[in-house]
């Protein structure tokens, strides 16, 4: 006879050797219920943009670069191109630079006259110069507009008269003097600029003084024209003196050079 199943009996407890403390831990921190990860095949991925490639521009820093490269490149060939137009008309024309001569420089007048208390002075001068213009090119002319001339100190900058000259043109090879140019003043300098004057006057060699004529000028070649520029021509190492009496005093101009400068102007100022 078969054995008989009682229907109250239960089944035997998982031991903790086949791991049911495990899943009885794992089930009371999920809430008593385990959720299977399962795959769904009717769920929906997540959206993602397509590339689109209309939409993908270049880097700006490209096209700065590039705008750099082709601005410095024909700066480069610009001056390239300058540089070359200069030799060739170097070496056809061999343009030099005028030259001007200080032939003589009389001293008229050179008052110093201070009050007994020595509040209050008064500076008078007079000088007669003759000075010489000479274009050494052969292809070349300059027109001078009219020179504004300043005489001053050459140690203590003590400004000492002005004058003019007219304006004139210089043809290729040719020599223009001017004789009877005059420089004169009467001013009421300073305390400062009269002790200058006055340790100027001691020296023993004589009053050193130089002389700088400002103009502007156009340069002519073969039919070409430039604009003008404004030159500079300074004389300096002229040895002066007080006349005595009547007669003028005759400075020293043998060892006196005059140098041509090219000013530059920038805004207001000039170089």
């Amino acid at each position: 006879m078969s054995d008989r199943v009682s229907p109250n009996s239960k089944p035997a407890a998982p031991s903790a050797a086949n791991g049911g403390a495990g899943r009885a831990a794992a089930a009371a921190t999920n809430g008593g219920t385990t959720k299977p990860h399962l795959y769904n095949p009717t769920s929906r991925p997540p959206y993602r943009q397509p590339y689109n490639r209309r939409h993908h521009h270049r880097p700006r820093r490209n096209y700065c670069c590039c705008c750099c490269f082709w601005t410095i490149l024909v700066v480069l060939i610009l001056a390239l191109l300058a540089a070359i137009a200069g030799s060739v008309v170097y070496v056809l024309y061999r343009p030099h630079r005028p030259s001007f001569t200080l032939a003589s420089l009389r001293v008229n007048r050179l008052n110093l006259t201070t009050t007994a208390d020595s509040s209050a002075s008064h500076l008078s001068t007079l000088f007669n110069l003759t000075l010489s213009s000479k274009n050494p090119n052969s292809h070349l002319s300059f027109t001078y507009d009219p020179f504004a001339i300043s005489c001053s100190t050459s140690t203590g900058d003590v400004f000492m008269g002005n004058g003019t000259l007219p304006a004139f043109v210089s043809n290729s090879k040719n020599e223009t003097s001017f004789k009877g140019v005059v420089i004169t003043t009467a001013s009421d300098p300073d305390a400062d600029t009269v002790n200058k004057l006055r340790s100027d006057l001691k020296r023993k060699n004589g009053l050193p003084l130089k002389i700088e004529m400002d103009t502007r000028v156009k340069v002519r070649m073969d039919g070409l024209k430039s604009k003008k520029v404004e030159i500079r021509v300074t004389c300096d190492g002229i040895k002066g003196s007080v006349p005595k009496g009547k007669s003028p005093a005759v400075a020293d101009v043998s060892g006196s050079k005059c140098k041509v400068d090219l000013r530059i102007k920038i805004w207001k100022w000039s170089f």
